[in-house]
């Protein structure tokens, strides 16, 4: 309504207030003062309540959006009035001795009014509520709230209040047995009997219920998985809001979505010694190579926290670079970097950036990670994950930067693949260029499996195949992987490299397997479909060079514990820098002659012995047995 019309209302309801007030002064024994005739009177009330309406600005709200402060500045508005009057009473009482009003009609008047000015604006604002909840009701989701304190009550309060929600909360579901039955804002109160599964069944009986809320993180992620493990058990959705300390700038209201798989993962909060990092790597000159992909520009993200007195950007992916210029621009813009369009296989391009700018840190993130398509494509494989990074490596040596910090793949151990074999001869060589004389730089390689949301992982995927209607596709019924969010896995790439001496292979912790199979149904019934029935899910097949499994320790290698908790350490036999140069330059030299891929294979696994190809076409490459014993074909 405009304004004009809610001062209209108001002065209407003004009006009856004086209605009420003289119809109980006349059947009241007070007789009033005869000072002035009654529309007299009447008239200096209305003025004082126009004064009082144009003071306070009570008209100024949308009344079905009213609050406790258009509440407070009505309640301001009716004490205004009955200030000013007695005022005026009081004054023309010392000058005439006479007095206007008697200071019960003021005192009633004060009363009706605000009363009538309170209710109509509550009354306009519960009628709204109720037609729209009316209305819309029956498209909302019913749910019970998990937890109770401050937190979760105001954000209930908030869903409640939003009327374009799609959620109703209903109730909230304590995890405590304190056995007290009562409400909060209006809302039951239901307490645990301590097996939430049996206290489900009996509540939907009791409530129609379509799932239950977790507010941001008030459950452990053991508290997540047994609610949602008790939810799909009763036929029930899980669903999750983030507090508001944890909304974007870019949020500006109450957003609530299907709890996601990484949520549910059982993983210890990683702890980082943010203090020696800062130490490590403040006001010094850093490049990260891939420093598009996930780990690179998540790498970038976590160091441009710590100030560095430059920092370099390196990738060849053209949009992927664009992005986390776009980022680093926005949210660090006192930060002094660059981003460049290079590709670490240009030796002379490389040479000239590391002359420029005598790095003091490399991170080395540049690969190429897509186990199928670098078994169809190896020598590009090789060119990228092998000869880039020992061009990189070579740099980091002859301009004498102070470290260098490989990022490997837990694929490098016992590589059943030519992704991983090719991580493997890096990290080999990486590990030979730390026994040169003369070295100063300190190499050092770090180990970990897949990382959470990364590009091309299970998980996007998996949601993809969902959205489209299925079928969700898992290769193998018993494949396991171990995961890692990929903040988690910098943090660790940061810490390991305050640790290194030169030589290492830092291995981190990666918890628990998952079964990939269970987490393509756990996925499909978070989205509440139910596995089977609603999505398929599909076996394929182990794909080329993948295995059921993967490892973090190759053969004969020995893990060492590290002050910190997730990081091991391992060293292997020295490896023999002129001989890892001279099988580099011959491999290079047959991807470069355009020799036949078998060939450069062939002689990748001389190089690397453990290479055992699976499910892939250089399976006939293989170790021959020969009276149980197995040996390398040579070329």
């Amino acid at each position: 309504m405009p304004r004009w019309v809610v001062f209209c209302i108001d002065f209407f309801l003004s009006l009856l207030a004086i209605s009420f007030t003289v119809t109980v002064m006349l059947t009241s024994p007070y007789l009033p003062y005869l000072t002035l005739s009654m529309w007299e009177k009447i008239g200096i009330i209305l003025g004082l309540q126009i004064i009082s309406f144009g003071t306070f600005r009570t008209y100024i709200g949308i009344i079905r959006h009213s609050t406790f402060v258009d509440i407070y500045r009505v309640a301001l508005s009716a004490i205004f009035v009955l200030i000013c009057g007695l005022v005026i009473n009081y004054t023309h009482y010392w000058v005439t001795e006479e007095k206007i009003f008697l200071v019960i009609e003021l005192l009633l008047y004060t009363i009706f009014s605000a009363l009538l000015l309170i209710s109509f604006r509550v009354i306009v604002k519960e009628s709204y509520h109720f037609f729209l909840n009316a209305i819309s009701g029956k498209f909302k989701k019913e749910v019970f709230v998990y937890g109770v304190d401050d937190r979760t009550i105001g954000l209930t309060n908030s869903i409640l209040a939003d009327t374009d929600s799609k959620f109703k909360p209903v109730a909230f579901l304590s995890n405590s047995k304190n056995g007290k039955n009562y409400k909060v804002i209006g809302l039951p109160f239901l307490s645990s009997s301590g097996n939430l599964d049996e206290d489900l069944k009996k509540y939907k009986g009791i409530f129609k219920i379509d799932g239950i809320l977790i507010v941001g993180d008030q459950a452990s992620t053991k508290d997540k998985n047994y609610v949602v493990e008790s939810a799909f058990n009763n036929g029930l959705e899980v669903f999750n809001i983030a507090l508001p300390q944890q909304w974007t700038s870019a949020e500006t209201r109450v957003n609530i979505s299907p709890i996601e798989i990484e949520d549910l993962l059982e993983r210890n909060e990683i702890e980082v010694d943010n203090q020696l990092i800062s130490k490590d790597l403040k006001g010094k000159t850093i490049l990260i190579t891939g420093g598009a992909g996930s780990i690179g520009s998540e790498l970038a993200r976590l160091i441009a926290g710590f100030e560095p007195k430059k920092l370099i950007i390196l990738d060849n992916a053209e949009s992927m670079l664009h992005d986390i210029d776009l980022y680093l621009k926005k949210n660090f813009p006192a930060l002094n970097y660059q981003v460049y369009l290079a590709d670490i296989t240009n030796a002379d391009r490389m040479d000239g950036i590391f002359t420029k700018f005598k790095f003091d840190i490399v991170y080395h993130a540049a690969a190429y990670k897509h186990v199928p398509m670098i078994e169809r494509h190896p020598r590009e494989g090789i060119r990228t994950n092998t000869i880039g990074t020992r061009i990189i490596a070579e740099l980091a040596y002859k301009h004498n930067c102070d470290r260098f910090v490989m990022i490997s793949t837990d694929k490098a151990v016992n590589p059943s693949n030519v992704m991983g074999a090719s991580k493997r001869a890096a990290e080999m060589f990486v590990q030979a260029l730390q026994k040169k004389p003369d070295v100063k730089t300190k190499f050092i390689t770090t180990r970990f499996g897949n990382v959470l949301g990364s590009n091309g992982s299970v998980i996007p995927l998996f949601k993809k195949q969902i959205e489209s209607g299925g079928p969700v596709t898992v290769t193998h019924e018993k494949i396991i992987r171990y995961f890692m969010t990929i903040r988690e896995a910098c943090q660790l790439v940061l810490q390991a490299g305050t640790m290194g001496k030169g030589g290492e292979i830092f291995i981190f912790d990666m918890g628990k397997p998952v079964r990939i199979l269970d987490m393509a149904e756990r996925m499909i019934k978070l989205c509440g479909l139910q596995p089977y029935k609603d999505i398929e899910i599909e076996i394929t097949g182990l794909r080329e060079g993948e295995k059921l499994y993967e490892e973090l320790l190759i053969d004969g290698e020995t893990a060492l514990s590290t002050y910190h908790p997730k990081i091991l350490v391992s060293r292997m036999v020295d490896y023999d820098c002129q001989t890892m140069i001279r099988a580099l330059d011959k491999i290079e030299q047959m991807i470069n002659n355009g020799d036949d891929n078998i060939a450069i294979i062939q002689k990748l696994k001389i190089l690397v012995p453990e290479f055992v190809s699976q499910n892939s076409i250089f399976k006939s490459l293989d170790l021959t047995k020969t009276n149980g014993k197995t040996s390398t074909p040579r070329v």
